[in-house]
């Protein structure tokens, strides 16, 4: 197989004609037959005139040796993947594997276990998605929260309300499973090869309950509403956790808690579980008209019936050194309020998979440091919690979200009315000061940073654009310490803490990456035999 690459289709040329482009570059007549598939496509808008459709394919054809032999430009050999099968370890299991938390870490870990027979037992403290969903909109539209199924806990995790983006800059090869296995379970076939894929929170829902079930037909369980209390071990080794009052025995497992656990991280710090505190991000979430974007990214092509949503990423350095950037960028979505905890406002941004809505909403964060939050494994994690208590008293202690206009932020000056974006926050807004949430530093950091994008794309930081708080949860407060080769806990055989609520992770493919190799570990070492 040949892997074909820079295939460019103009946005105005028939998009059937990759064919030929094919044929040209492979220096082929007409008559030569041939097979293809896309491995990668995507958008090069950099030309103001002219936009183009970027395609790497692998080409199926005789004589591919002949081809090779002629060294031309932009033809290799198609690389193949060469990982080694799966072999079950020689040492027997008496109880299944654990994996505690659902989420993408979790979900990747149990469902590999019970594809290899392991039958895991999955402890999930929030509800099965389709009622989780009912909790999650009863929340945005009466303001009741559940602490224990909500935005961030329940079946797939906090990516389930978060536009199930699937960016991965890993260079494993697992990333490829992990797109292979979504479209398995009903997601679309883009997704293995555009350069930005996402399956949209709408249907991600129907995907993990295929998942879900999938397990259950191997044998696994899942327990929804149970909640972790303690991990039990003894000697150091793992003999099981405590959840709901009930001991479940086991000798391995799979630490998938996600990032919001703080509750959860505190029991297992006070239980003597290693752990370190770890750098930060904070902000908040930024909307502008989806037009406005498209025309700064697309120009005259804006409108084009070809080209979804325009999406950024955006990053600067600042002269002090702290990194500002663009993270989580949601075309045509809306920004969600997105807390764990009563008495508390926390935003994050979510798309469905049409990504049609009026506005486009990305976090813009500042890197935080021990510096701003003060030492201690859980400083940066009680630092958060303030942050998110402040913004749930700006917003007027019901729920409401502090907003600003941009410029407003940039000048300090409070803001008192909006323009043209209308805040798409559920819960309504409370026009506020931003500058208030943060010290004099962070702000100073984060106007530089505005600024530089300003300077990047066109109208980023127009008289529209609004500023919507507080953005806490990018990333886990703690990173759990394992071994690098065994990824044990440090101190605790059989103990696997995992994925981004592990500090292993940052998203959800590369938490499904990090449950892909917890299970390995496992499987490689035990056997099960029910």
């Amino acid at each position: 197989m040949l892997r074909v690459t820079q295939l460019k289709v103009l946005l105005e040329e028939d998009q059937d004609s990759l064919k030929d482009k094919i044929r040209a570059k492979l220096k082929i007549g007409k008559n030569s037959e041939f097979t293809y598939h896309i491995h990668k496509k995507n958008i090069d808008a950099r030309d103001k005139e002219r936009i183009y459709f970027v395609y790497s394919v692998d080409v199926t054809i005789q004589n591919e040796k002949v081809l090779l032999k002629k060294h031309l430009k932009d033809v290799s050999r198609t690389p193949m993947e060469s990982r080694k099968p799966l072999v079950k370890g020689v040492h027997y299991l008496n109880n299944p594997p654990i994996v505690v938390g659902f989420g993408p870490a979790g979900m990747f870990a149990a469902l590999l276990l019970a594809q290899y027979g392991y039958c895991p037992i999955v402890l999930e403290r929030g509800d099965q998605v389709e009622k989780r969903d009912e909790k999650v909109t009863r929340f945005f539209q009466e303001g009741i929260l559940d602490e224990e199924s909500n935005i961030q806990f329940g079946e797939g995790g906090a990516g389930t309300f978060s536009d199930g983006k699937l960016t991965a800059r890993s260079k494993d090869p697992r990333v490829q499973k992990v797109y292979e296995t979504f479209v398995k379970f009903g997601a679309p076939k883009e997704i293995l090869y555009e350069s930005f894929p996402h399956v949209g929170s709408d249907k991600l829902k129907g995907i993990i309950k295929n998942i879900r079930n999938e397990i259950i037909s191997l044998g696994g369980e899942i327990h929804f509403n149970t909640k972790v209390e303690e991990v039990l071990y003894e000697e150091g080794s793992v003999s099981g956790v405590l959840a709901n009052h009930k001991k479940y025995d086991s000798k391995q497992v799979i630490l998938a808690l996600g990032n919001s656990a703080r509750d959860t991280f505190e029991n297992l710090y006070n239980q003597g579980i290693k752990m370190q505190s770890k750098p930060l991000a904070v902000g908040f979430r930024i909307e502008h008209k989806q037009s406005l974007i498209n025309e700064a990214l697309y120009h005259q092509y804006a409108n084009h019936p070809l080209l979804q949503g325009g999406s950024y990423r955006l990053s600067y350095q600042c002269e002090n050194g702290k990194g500002v950037y663009t993270f989580c960028m949601c075309p045509g979505g809306s920004v969600v309020a997105a807390t764990s905890s009563r008495g508390r406002v926390v935003v994050n941004g979510m798309s469905n998979y049409a990504r049609d809505e009026e506005n486009a909403n990305s976090a813009i964060l500042v890197q935080v440091d021990e510096k701003e939050y003060g030492e201690g494994v859980l400083a940066g994690m009680h630092y958060l919690d303030e942050l998110e208590k402040k913004a749930y008293q700006m917003g007027g202690n019901n729920y409401q979200a502090p907003c600003q206009s941009v410029c407003d932020y940039l000048n300090n000056t409070p803001s008192v009315a909006l323009k043209e974006v209308t805040p798409s926050y559920p819960l309504g807004v409370k026009l506020s000061n931003l500058n208030s949430l943060f010290s004099e530093a962070l702000n100073a950091s984060l106007h530089e940073g505005l600024r530089s994008f300003h300077h990047k794309m066109q109208g980023f930081c127009n008289e529209d654009a609004i500023l919507t708080g507080v953005e806490t949860r990018s990333s886990c407060p703690v990173r759990f310490l394992r071994d690098s080769e065994s990824l044990n806990a440090i101190d605790i055989q059989g103990l696997y803490p995992c994925g981004e609520g592990a500090g292993y992770a940052g998203g959800i493919v590369s938490s499904a990456i990090d449950g892909l190799k917890c299970a390995e570990k496992i499987i490689q070492s035990w056997n099960y035999d029910k």
